[in-house]
């Protein structure tokens, strides 16, 4: 590979970031606030430039390993290039810690637990100092013996596998991950578990176990016990005894039903993770990273990276050469990372550098079906995301191989899969990975993994809260070159966020731009199966449902996911994590229009200044999980409509308590004086504090934010009118910077500051 404009060598790290690398300002943010180097004042200390070169540099260093004489300056500026041309970028880990004292560069992680005390608090040491380095874990809990079962050494009854999976939670939220990331974990439970039914309701509070993605592991005997109506026996993994005969179905109706509710558990079929595991010699695959694109023996870790193909095609098609010689790289600077990582556990050393996994996957896929033409759900894309990813595994093994011939296999290839007289010697015993690229995708200025775009055009808010619209490039090319493009679209387009309804664009623009709402379930799920038929590990993907979608829905994609080979499947119904009424009062009945918040202000504006309480009155208590607990919204109404609130924190006192008195003091003051319903909702929604809760377009981003939406809850129960108030995307907000997070595989990233909810 050709230097990176050498002429440029000359300029200062600031020159040259400013002149050469194409960065969008977006990235420029997220990488001064995530990745650069900082001083003791906090204020960044390299420049992006600098950044790629300390990353490359470092990287580079591993050739010396094998040849004393290899020219590290020229392999440096090989990987330099990649990166700072945007073709190619390593998960965050290694852009944030390579060239640096924790040099920890791995993000995937599986950490065994056995059946007895010593190993699960082994593990909740082990993914502590894993979070602490920057990693995710994953864990199986199949091997811990059931609730109320036998403890011999204490004549008393166990606690379950979920009670130790909270304490688990527990650690994770205590570990600060290196300052860079929040800590995730996935948890997996094998169908055979006599707490299986436990384990798929155990998310099924909002609050609960928040620091998980969770997936049940089945199989294809499973399946068709599923199909036939067949039961089958539970087993106690203490002595290998049946427990319990359990229906299929009813397992698998409880994980559909529970998936509907709100998007937990995934499944994961755990027969093909084995049937494609290269290693069956050194243990069995129990367990994958957190968002469940890496399966990995115990002990295991692997390092990412993705190829940017918005950077390989034209109009006339991909550029099949260069994305070649790009592969080929790519796989030479994977393989070096394992070399240059410092593991946080001497077994991880071991796994890690005697299999050698890397996962090279993809991103900017849409950009790239945009520039072709292609429309994201259609046969066509299905066809050449097929022939595109087998080429990326072909060439990605075949760089496997080539440096196996410079350096060796990797040392547990005797006895591999691979291991046969007509093949040629691997490096690494797997390739390819398609993984969640939320923040690097934003460096690389592209869309994420193989996800369609989130929004054609959208609003960001900058510091002085000016709203600024920012239009995908190609969208505003093409509409300004066939003269449809308006400031009014454009505007129209970000608050909409799709254009599928749009009578000014035209249809053929319209069939290529679609979003991820646009696009039914089972095309996701279709783009999903086809990466993964020439994908070594798996992919990371989440099928999002609408929120009309029903449980039959639901069950369907499950079914199809097995049809079609897919070695796991999470899904997501859009605003699925819905708030509760728990008690009700009887209500005056009135006519939508009398109750409604307009028809009640104006009521109020003809009563004196100031109503006093009647001695009766009658309402509603609605709870709403927040990030400080549990909060109870009580709203009290008299025949005109809302009166007062009043807020109790669960058993909590202290600031979050009175704060949260206080607001509904000052709420029941307005509605007592007239102030109309609506004008106090719009106060309260969206505030944000520093511990949001939840997901999708339901989180709630702080106590006034809760009591805001408890109010529209309220008045949806009463039939009244509604003003919805919420972001023009349609997203949640980022609990960093306020901007609108994107679902996506598995995790919600923040593409205004980079903020990411999983590691």
């Amino acid at each position: 590979m050709q230097d990176f404009l050498p002429e440029s060598r000359n300029l200062s790290p600031e020159e040259h970031a400013a002149d050469v690398l194409p960065l969008t300002e977006n990235a420029r943010r997220v990488l001064e606030r995530r990745y650069l180097l900082r001083n003791e004042e906090g204020t960044p200390s390299e420049a992006p430039e600098a950044l790629f070169r300390r990353v490359a540099a470092n990287i580079a260093e591993a050739d010396r390993n094998y040849d004393p004489e290899a020219d590290v300056e020229a392999i440096a500026e090989a990987f330099y290039g990649m990166m700072a041309r945007l073709e190619f970028m390593p998960n965050s880990p290694t852009l944030m810690n390579a060239g640096r004292a924790l040099q920890q560069l791995s993000a995937c992680y599986v950490v065994p637990i056995e059946d007895s005390m010593v190993s699960i608090f082994k593990a909740i040491r082990d993914a502590a100092m894993i979070h602490k380095s920057g990693g995710g874990t994953g864990f199986s809990f199949s091997k811990l013996r059931p609730k109320n079962d036998m403890v011999s050494t204490t004549y008393g009854r166990s606690s379950g596998p979920i009670s130790f999976m909270h304490v688990f939670d527990a650690a994770t939220d205590a570990v600060n991950q290196g300052g860079f990331r929040r800590g995730a974990n996935m948890a997996i439970m094998d169908y055979t578990h006599p707490d299986v039914f436990e384990f798929i309701g155990c998310k099924r509070a909002n609050n609960r176990i928040t620091n998980f993605n969770i997936s049940v592991g089945i199989d294809e005997q499973f399946m068709r016990m599923v199909a036939d109506d067949d039961s089958y026996s539970t087993i106690n993994p203490r002595n290998n005894k049946p427990v319990d005969t359990v229906h299929a179905r009813e397992v698998f109706e409880a994980i559909v039903e529970n998936a509907w509710h709100n998007g937990d558990p995934g499944i994961v079929f755990l027969d093909r993770l084995n049937r494609d595991n290269p290693t069956p010699h050194i243990g069995r695959i129990e367990s994958t990273n957190p968002c469940g694109e890496q399966p990995l023996l115990a002990y295991e870790a692997c390092n990412l990276g993705s190829i940017n193909l918005a950077k390989f095609a034209d109009e006339t098609g991909l550029i099949w050469e260069r994305l070649r010689e790009a592969v080929h790289s790519a796989v030479h600077f994977l393989d070096n990372v394992i070399d240059m990582s410092r593991f946080p556990l001497p077994e991880i050393t071991e796994m890690a550098r005697g299999n050698r996994k890397i996962g090279l996957g993809i991103m900017g896929w849409a950009d790239l079906l945009i520039t072709l033409g292609v429309p994201y759900n259609s046969q066509e894309a299905i066809d050449l995301a097929e022939r595109l990813m087998r080429f990326i595994r072909d060439e990605g093994r075949a760089a496997s191989q080539d440096l196996a011939e410079r350096r060796g296999p990797f040392p547990n290839f005797r006895h591999s899969t691979f291991d046969r007289p007509d093949a040629r010697p691997m490096r690494n015993a797997t390739v390819t990975t398609i993984a969640p690229t939320g923040t690097i995708s934003i460096i690389a200025g592209c869309s994420s993994g193989i996800e369609p775009l989130f929004a054609v055009s959208f609003v960001r808010n900058v510091m002085d809260n000016t709203e600024l619209i920012e239009v995908n490039p190609a969208f505003e090319r093409i509409a300004r070159e066939r003269g449809f493009y308006t400031t009014e679209l454009m505007q129209q387009i970000a608050h909409e966020g799709s254009i599928a309804h749009s009578e000014v664009v035209p249809d053929d623009v319209r069939r290529v731009f679609v979003t991820a709402h646009d696009i039914s379930p089972e095309w996701h799920l279709r783009m999903q199966a086809a990466f993964q038929r020439y994908t070594d590990n798996a992919v990371s993907k989440t099928v999002n449902f609408p929120r009309a979608a029903t449980r039959e829905d639901v069950r369907s994609v499950f079914m199809l996911a097995h049809e079609l080979g897919c070695k796991g499947v999470t899904i997501y119904r859009d605003g699925s994590r819905e708030q509760q009424v728990l008690s009700t009062g009887k209500t005056t009945e009135k006519t939508a229009a009398d109750t409604s918040p307009g028809a009640a202000g104006q009521a109020r504006a003809a009563k004196p200044a100031h109503k006093r309480r009647p001695l009766i009155l009658s309402g509603k208590t609605i709870r709403m999980e927040t990030g400080c607990g549990s909060l109870y919204v009580t709203i009290n109404q008299d025949e005109e409509g809302a009166f007062e609130v009043f807020n109790t924190m669960g058993k909590a006192g202290g600031c979050a308590a009175s704060q949260c008195e206080a607001i509904g003091r000052l709420i029941s003051l307005a509605w007592r004086s007239g102030v109309d319903v609506d004008r106090v909702v719009k106060q309260l929604r969206g505030i944000h504090c520093q511990k949001p809760f939840g997901f999708g377009k339901n989180r709630v981003n702080s106590c006034a934010d809760a009591v805001g939406r408890a109010i529209q809850l309220f008045l949806k129960q009463n039939g009244s009118r509604v003003t919805e108030v919420r972001d023009p995307r349609n997203g949640e907000a980022c609990p960093a910077c306020g901007g609108t997070i994107e679902h996506e595989s598995g995790c919600s990233v923040c593409r205004d500051c980079g903020y990411s909810d999983c590691a």
